[in-house]
């Protein structure tokens, strides 16, 4: 496969398109050659906002689901770049009909060599599992 315009394309830019944009683009390619396996993945647009990593475009999932055949997940770690608000955006991510959550986990987060401060213990992940147990259900989801 040619990935040429992909692996030129300058971060700036590529930041700068909306994100339903940037996934119709990126998508394109592997389905052009065939590929039929193709998940989205929505983890956030860089904003001026200071207290997490990205914004997490939560509109994204409604949209793409409307506008491609492909399953979208949402990975709010990676948005967050903290674990303090994981719960909340996949909840939000839930009620919105994401297909699937993308959620970093760690034995120790501390001591993980990326990412440790987006990742959830073994405790918490257990804790918000069962917390986001009523939503999926709420949404006719499961996990």
């Amino acid at each position: 496969m040619e990935y040429g315009v992909l692996s030129e394309l300058k971060k700036d830019w590529w930041e700068q398109l909306t994100g339903q944009k940037r996934f119709m683009i990126f998508a394109g390619p592997f389905k052009a050659e065939g590929n039929r396996q193709i998940l989205l993945c929505e983890r956030g647009i860089r904003t001026f906002e200071t207290m997490t990593r990205n914004t997490l475009d939560i509109s994204a999932v409604p949209l793409l689901k409307k506008l491609t055949p492909y399953p979208v997940l949402i990975d709010p770690s990676h948005a967050a770049g903290r674990t303090d608000i994981i719960p909340a955006l996949a909840k939000a991510a839930v009620a919105a009909g994401a297909d699937g959550l993308l959620i970093e986990v760690h034995p120790e987060p501390q001591k993980a060599l990326s990412d440790g401060k987006q990742s959830l213990d073994l405790t918490s992940f257990s804790k918000f599992l069962e917390d986001l147990r009523p939503w999926l259900l709420a949404a006719g989801r499961r996990l």
